[in-house]
């Protein structure tokens, strides 16, 4: 799953967004939780854009603008059946950047938080997005897509964000073709190498978005992709 994720500007992220096609700096979030604004980027009138989203998926046909279902994380393999990600599976796709996200790893009797991020401090994670229509303005929200965890990355999670490769970027977001929920690019696997650093339990907490609390208080592991 994803439930936390970190926006740091760095090289790599402003790296990311230029091979996205956007002209942006993302202001720097720390520890952002579900139903927090987040920025999306999407193709809308051939034309690629970033902006603020709600991060949790509201449908267009939803009566009101709710938490009753979990629908800030979106299962790859319920992509092509839900009735909540089906449509914007086939047409609303995008792609959420962030430099790090966060994951919880049972270590006896507490949970440690861990930060998950690459060499470059940036991600691509694979989002899909909606408009809804009944409120008094239109709601643009998303849903990070999750996959199978990677053999080396389960002893933290059982999913994982899917993180797209840059090969894979601009087939993501072409919504004028559609994608087969087998389609190899949901394997449960490490496209990337990741780098993994346990966090002071602060974290776990929402409202805390100190900078600090993103530094390591333990070991440093390295997972290789593959």
């Amino acid at each position: 799953m994803c439930g936390r994720f970190n926006v740091i500007d760095n090289p790599g992220l402003r790296r990311l967004l230029q091979e996205l096609g956007v002209d942006l700096k993302l202001p720097p979030a720390v520890n952002l939780a579900p139903t927090e604004p987040v920025y999306l980027v999407r193709e809308s009138g051939g034309q690629r854009q970033a902006g603020p989203a709600r991060w949790w998926l509201t449908p267009s046909w939803a009566k009101a603008v709710d938490q009753k279902y979990a629908m800030f994380n979106a299962r790859s393999e319920t992509l092509g059946s839900s009735r909540a990600f089906r449509y914007p599976f086939s047409c609303q796709r995008g792609i959420v950047p962030m430099s790090s996200f966060i994951e919880w790893r049972q270590q006896g009797a507490a949970k440690q938080p861990w930060l998950i991020t690459t060499e470059q401090e940036a991600l691509a994670v694979a989002a899909l997005w909606d408009v809804w229509e009944g409120g008094d303005e239109p709601l643009l929200s998303c849903t990070l897509v999750t996959t199978a965890a990677a053999p080396a990355f389960e002893p933290w999670h059982r999913r994982m964000p899917l993180i797209l490769g840059p090969d894979e970027y601009d087939r993501w977001l072409d919504c004028s073709h559609t994608i087969d929920p087998a389609d190899s690019l949901f394997r449960p696997g490490l496209k990337l190498p990741l780098r993994l650093q346990a966090l002071p339990p602060a974290i776990g907490n929402a409202r805390n978005k100190a900078p600090q609390l993103l530094e390591g208080v333990g070991e440093t592991v390295e997972l290789a992709a593959g």
